[in-house]
């Protein structure tokens, strides 16, 4: 991992149940991170996740989910309310964090990189909706970035080949 990559893999990150984690105890991992949200038209992505997730965790894939509030409101919940909303809808086993900003003065750092190192269409690093998707190989690289629209399962394809061979 490049030290440029490796910078971002030290920041601190808490767990939804507030424990303190780092990119750097996925090592090796291939990751997707996701905003996240309860109540938005793209909240049914959540089991399209989890069932990627289930697929290819044996493989080195990680899922990791950060709520955000800050497109229409549609995460008002605390912890406590988003975990009991992620588990009694859609069973979600893979890696919640606390609630997060992606865009603005307050975006968390690691959103800050992940929209330099793979900014949106024409450009532009801000993140236009939840349920966008970053796609970061073993090596720490940020491989892509996925629309809202783009379904879980359309990125198969995509994940597939970073992981090693069964």
């Amino acid at each position: 991992m490049s030290p440029i990559a490796a910078a971002p893999f030290v920041l601190p990150l808490t767990t939804l149940d507030g424990r303190t984690v780092t990119l750097a105890d996925f090592a090796g991992r291939v990751l997707l991170v996701v905003n996240v949200a309860s109540r938005c038209g793209f909240t049914p992505q959540y089991a399209g996740l989890e069932a990627l997730y289930r697929q290819y965790q044996n493989r080195g894939l990680t899922v990791l989910g950060f709520p955000c509030d800050q497109f229409g409101h549609q995460e008002p919940g605390d912890a406590a309310e988003i975990a009991q909303f992620c588990t009694l809808n859609y069973e979600v086993s893979f890696p919640l964090f606390a609630k997060v900003e992606v865009n603005g003065a307050g975006a968390h750092p690691l959103y800050q990189w992940l929209k330099k190192e793979a900014p949106g269409l024409l450009g532009t690093e801000a993140i236009k909706w939840n349920f966008t998707k970053f796609l970061i190989d073993p090596e720490g690289r940020v491989v892509r970035r996925f629309a809202p629209t783009d379904t879980p399962a359309s990125l198969a394809r995509h994940v597939e080949p970073l992981l090693p061979a069964v």
